[in-house]
């Protein structure tokens, strides 16, 4: 009857630290239960119960939810997987601004010094969505767009690795996101005048509307007006302009480390 009573015991215990496992882990890529659910294919009731220590959970079932949440059935087992889950994280660096604020020329040479990928977001969601970033918008329009985008963030840090990253102009527009990003990376703000971010972008040949209406550089001015206030929020501002491309590049290599 005690032997009984204890694996009793000891079962309820191996279910109250899985669901501390799982919470902690959830909580640290910064996914809410609905959006766990939806990955891992299980409604939220079942994953409230698990999280709470009541959840009798399959080892299929809960592998499905271990890939979801970027680790193995195994790993939210380990007894170290509470203390571990927001420990000893890959530095991902995020750079913001406008286009022509120099994400992709400064990112690539931050991420050589550095001896990590340079990833850009814009490149991950065209790969989710299977279209390109206009065609996203035009088919399905700017809060679908802001959809994937937030996906495709939180499955790149599910990876777990150390990168450069340039996001998209505005993220900083959506709370959730940005609120991410500020969490989980080490964010720059790559700031420029009015005239170098036009400038740069027609300079790359860029004949998106920013880059030819003959009132482009007061629209600009008038977006940048809006969004300085969260590009501030950043952890770490460079001044491209101030800088050029070099002096950026290693200063936002310096942010990393």
């Amino acid at each position: 009857m005690d032997v009984a009573r204890d694996r009793e015991t000891e079962h309820e215990g191996l279910l109250r630290d899985l669901g501390r496992s799982v919470r902690a882990r959830r909580e640290a890529l910064s996914l809410t239960r609905k959006a766990l659910s939806e990955r891992a294919s299980v409604s939220e009731r079942f994953l409230a119960e698990l999280e709470s220590g009541r959840g009798n959970v399959s080892v299929t079932r809960l592998q499905d939810i271990a890939l979801a949440l970027g680790t193995t059935a195994a790993g939210l087992l380990s007894a170290d997987a509470v203390s571990d889950a927001g420990a000893d994280r890959p530095r991902v660096v995020s750079l913001l601004g406008l286009r022509g604020a120099g994400k992709s020329a400064v990112g690539r040479r931050a991420a050589d010094t550095l001896g990590v990928p340079f990833v850009e977001l814009d490149a991950l969601i065209e790969r989710a969505a299977g279209v390109s970033l206009a065609g996203l918008f035009e088919l399905h329009g700017a809060a679908y767009y802001r959809r994937i985008e937030r996906q495709a963030l939180v499955d790149f840090l599910s990876e777990r690795r150390a990168a450069v990253l340039a996001t998209g102009g505005g993220i900083v527009t959506d709370e959730e996101t940005f609120a991410i990003l500020r969490r989980e990376t080490r964010t720059v703000w790559l700031k420029a005048k009015p005239e170098d971010h036009l400038a740069r972008v027609r300079a790359q040949g860029d004949l998106r509307p920013m880059g030819t209406l003959p009132d482009a550089l007061s629209d600009l001015r008038k977006i940048l007006a809006v969004r300085e206030p969260l590009y501030a929020r950043a952890d770490v501002t460079v001044d491209t302009s101030a800088l050029g491309l070099a002096r950026s590049a290693k200063a936002v290599a310096k942010a990393a480390q």
